[in-house]
């Protein structure tokens, strides 16, 4: 079975991914795997602050984790697998992918205007030669119908 990680935020890069991803498991018969990263949140000398601040992250990533995931059953008719995960974003699809050798390929999108976010830049830099699988890069301003018909 192919599985394409998606690494999901709010972004509209990431919804044209979870599409691309999506219209290809369904298309190969795969599993969509979403990861929801939580950014690095600013330090708090106050510990309380802290711990509420790091909450208040992962629950947003969670439900956007949770958005994603009823995106992918109401086309695919199956549950993606759900992961969540804090931390230095290179770092953590790293390791995701190095835990989850079955991941086909990694699915990024494109920023439609603007430079480029941190996971596009590392992984067609420097990073793209220790990737275990492939990348595609879906163009942020791509439209749905153009999506499907690609993928």
């Amino acid at each position: 079975m192919r599985v394409y990680l998606v690494i999901v935020d709010e972004s509209d890069e990431a919804r044209v991914a979870l599409r691309f991803a999506t219209r290809r498991a369904i298309k190969t018969s795969g599993q969509v795997h979403i990861l929801a990263l939580i950014p690095p949140q600013p330090f708090s000398a106050f510990g309380g602050i802290q711990a509420t601040i790091e909450e208040e992250a992962r629950a947003r990533a969670e439900t956007i984790a949770a958005a994603a995931a009823s995106s992918v059953l109401s086309q695919a008719g199956h549950m993606p697998v759900i992961a969540v995960a804090s931390g230095d974003p290179v770092k953590v699809v790293r390791d995701y992918l190095a835990q989850h050798s079955e991941v086909a390929a990694l699915v990024l999108g494109a920023s439609a205007s603007g430079g480029q976010g941190p996971l596009i830049g590392h992984f067609t830099g420097a990073g793209l030669g220790a990737l275990s699988c492939p990348l595609f890069i879906v163009p942020g301003g791509m439209a749905e119908a153009e999506i499907d018909r690609l993928s």
